[in-house]
């Protein structure tokens, strides 16, 4: 490789060019041609990108709606956590199987302090009858991992309290 660029070095004086770029012919004196930017034409082009943001959901008459969405509380409830909806307006309770058979639930978009929701999910799961809810707080990325498959429980309580 270093020989190739020695090679390409040795032949600039000789050529009078770089080795391995082309030179593009322009009249000497001349102008770019001129061109002209329409904005009419974009419209046609706007419709076809998808949109940049998944837009607000439209208001309805009763909640929580024929799906099982709800709305957020408004104002969010005075609480020493807040935890925020996904982008799609859901609820961030994840269900997943790893390693085959081992059961876990995700609370994601956490903020402000995670350990007092950690005693509050221990205490509703011991309501739930688990004798010793296995909870596992992650303060860097604001998430709460359950062990079992709780999200039908978490997304029920979470409504309840106004997320």
């Amino acid at each position: 490789m270093a020989a190739m660029a020695a090679l390409g070095r040795r032949l600039v004086p000789v050529l009078g060019r770089a080795v391995g770029c082309r030179r593009v012919q322009t009249p000497p004196g001349s102008q770019p041609p001129p061109y002209e930017e329409s904005s009419a034409d974009f419209a046609f082009v706007e419709r076809l990108l998808p949109p940049s943001i998944v837009p607000d959901p439209p208001p309805h008459p009763s909640y929580p709606t024929p799906s099982g969405w709800s709305p957020p509380a408004d104002p969010p409830p005075a609480l020493p956590y807040y935890i925020q909806r996904s982008r799609y307006h859901n609820l961030p309770v994840y269900e997943r199987v790893v390693s085959g058979n081992r059961r876990l639930t995700d609370l994601q978009h956490v903020d402000g302090d995670l350990w007092a929701l950690e005693r509050e999910v221990r205490e509703l799961l011991q309501s739930l009858g688990v004798a010793e809810p296995e909870v596992q707080v992650n303060e860097v990325t604001g998430r709460l991992r359950i062990r079992g498959h709780w999200g039908a429980e978490l997304r029920r309580w979470l409504l309840q309290k106004g997320f």
